[in-house]
């Protein structure tokens, strides 16, 4: 099997996007990632007269915090993800049901294929979403300052302590961000986060590995990351679960029969109640 590709992250400013890359890239590769700034979708959280039902159950929440930065950006990040996830399933934003596994990962009800992965830092929101299997995004500031000490005791590999320090003094902590976000991104996506021991495995030449550098994952993961919006990096892993790779996304193939017949109206001689 060929490594999983993961896309490239778009930049998508508005609810009214651009969003064709989202379905397309879906469709192609199984996965699709999005960014934006908190910020550019601002202007929508404060206009649109629907957001109540647009956030459905997080409305409630949105209503009960009371800093507004933080709330803001908190409606910010649920109307990207399911606007992302809309543009995927080509259905409306307000038709989808977002809730939360243990631990606080988003889901879509009644979606079972559908995976995804929020992570946001300072102003940026990122969204993965996966048809194929797990998918964790995790994204930090370019230039954010690591401690390289601290990170080579208690997060890296052997092996990648020896490969930081092989390089040129000035290329290190840059390094070191890159594996970092990497790490976070694999341990999302198997929906452990922190709880996963950094130090018990590594990514040599873009494949995960063990604590001595071999390779221990065959084709069934991707990883990749990527510089966006100028100051900030993105990392994801992706895995093919081997689900089907039909590329056909739209509600009517991707909805769980059981949720779909729960949501259909009633036979015309069937009594209401």
């Amino acid at each position: 099997m060929d490594r999983v590709t993961c896309a490239v992250p778009l930049h998508v400013p508005r609810p009214s996007g651009p969003w064709p890359g989202v379905r397309e890239n879906l469709a192609r590769l199984g996965n699709a990632l999005v960014c934006t700034t908190w910020s550019e979708w601002l202007p929508s959280v404060l206009t649109t007269r629907g957001l109540p039902h647009l956030l459905g159950a997080d409305w409630q929440r949105y209503r009960r915090t009371p800093d507004a930065v933080v709330r803001y950006r908190f409606a910010a990040s649920r109307l990207l993800i399911k606007n992302t996830a809309a543009a995927a399933l080509a259905v409306p934003p307000e038709h989808l049901d977002l809730a939360y596994r243990l631990g606080g990962r988003p889901y879509l009800r009644g979606f079972d294929q559908i995976e995804l992965s929020l992570s946001h830092t300072g102003d940026l929101i990122a969204v993965g979403l996966s048809r194929i299997g797990r998918i964790g995004v995790d994204v930090e500031p370019a230039e954010r300052p690591v401690r390289l000490e601290l990170l080579e005791t208690q997060v890296f590999t052997p092996a990648e302590a020896r490969e930081l320090a092989a390089l040129p003094a000035n290329e290190r902590s840059a390094r070191a961000l890159h594996l970092w976000t990497l790490k976070e991104a694999y341990s999302k996506a198997l929906g452990q986060g922190l709880r996963l021991g950094f130090k018990e495995f590594g990514f040599s030449g873009g494949r995960l590995s063990a604590p001595d550098g071999s390779v221990v994952a065959g084709g069934e993961w991707g990883f990749a990351t990527y510089p966006v919006m100028d100051r900030y990096l993105l990392s994801v892993a992706c895995h093919d679960a081997g689900l089907s790779t039909a590329g056909d996304t739209s509600a009517g193939t991707m909805l769980d029969q059981g949720f779909l017949a729960a949501m259909a109206d009633p036979a015309p001689d069937t009594p209401p109640g």
